[in-house]
């Protein structure tokens, strides 16, 4: 059974009015079902990337050495600089640790009973460049950082004549990337 809408008005409003009020509510509820308020905002989203870099090296790994070869020992390493998208950097390896080594004259110190190995590092796998500090004739290895870790080759060698005595021979070398 259908009931008015006008069966609900007071008697106060009239009919006619009270049917004109409840067709607007009517079409206005029809007109925009459910629907709710919004309200809207932006905000800025920053970062800032900061230079770095890292470096890494493997060991420099002759393995046996015999002292009457008439060729140098030779063997490589790796040094490894990572560093934030378009830094310049140059990577410089010290003295080490032996006993009046220099960078362009370096010396690995035996383990048992003392005694040295002379050897050299170089930037170039033809062992013209000394790689060192920039001091006393020798250079650094230098780049500007790309999307990938840069890699570089040293070329140690150690070279003929020398007579130690019999053992293992260890020097530590420090590796310093500055940008």
């Amino acid at each position: 059974m259908y009931v008015s809408p006008a069966a609900h008005c007071p008697p106060s409003l009239g009919r006619k009015a009270c049917s004109i009020v409840a067709a607007a509510l009517l079409a206005s509820a029809a007109a925009t079902p459910g629907r709710a308020a919004t309200a809207t905002t932006t905000f800025a989203v920053t970062a800032t990337v900061l230079s770095g870099c890292g470096v890494a090296a493997t060991d420099l790994i002759f393995g046996n050495y015999t002292s009457t070869a008439g060729t140098p020992t030779d063997a490589t390493s790796t040094v490894i600089a990572t560093c934030t998208n378009g830094v310049s950097y140059t990577i410089a390896a010290d003295a080490g640790t032996g006993t009046g080594a220099t960078e362009a004259a370096r010396s690995m110190t035996g383990l048992v009973g003392g005694g040295s190995l002379n050897y050299l590092m170089y930037t170039n796998a033809g062992h013209t460049t000394l790689w060192g500090d920039g001091t006393l004739g020798t250079t650094m290895f230098s780049g500007t950082a790309v999307l990938l870790p840069q890699t570089y080759t040293v070329n140690g060698r150690i070279p003929t004549l020398q007579h130690p005595a019999a053992g293992l021979y260890a020097d530590l070398v420090t590796v310093t990337l500055t940008f």
